[in-house]
């Protein structure tokens, strides 16, 4: 179930997130404050919306946490990663390549690298 907020296409609002994973939404909360997880928030919204893809058999992703430590680190918001990661990685716009492609094939280090040189 994708939300039909357009900057966020691929996102999932925390109650229905929560229902998946069998946890409450407060408990999705606690999960992105610790670097758990990523979440985004639209402006104006009081809403936090997760990228689906950064589950696995609804799990988060490994490598997810230290993607987000490392994002915090280098000084970047949530709405900063989440367009580094889906943004294109070529300067040609050919390579639609992104770094959520380097994240569903287990290549951390190189999306932690990229995030550091942000």
């Amino acid at each position: 179930m994708a939300t039909t907020e357009t900057r966020y296409p691929d996102c999932l609002p925390a109650a229905w997130l929560g229902e998946r994973l069998a946890t409450s939404p407060g408990g999705i909360e606690a999960m992105r404050r610790s670097g758990e997880l990523l979440g985004v928030r639209p402006e104006g919204s009081l809403e936090w919306l997760y990228p689906a893809w950064q589950f696995e058999d609804w799990k988060p992703r490994p490598g997810i946490a230290r993607i987000v430590a490392a994002a915090r680190a280098a000084g970047l918001d949530e709405a900063r990663l989440y367009d580094l990661m889906t943004a294109p990685l070529g300067l040609s716009g050919r390579d639609r390549r992104r770094l959520v492609d380097l994240l569903l094939e287990g290549r951390e280090d190189e999306i932690v690298d990229a995030v550091r040189a942000a």
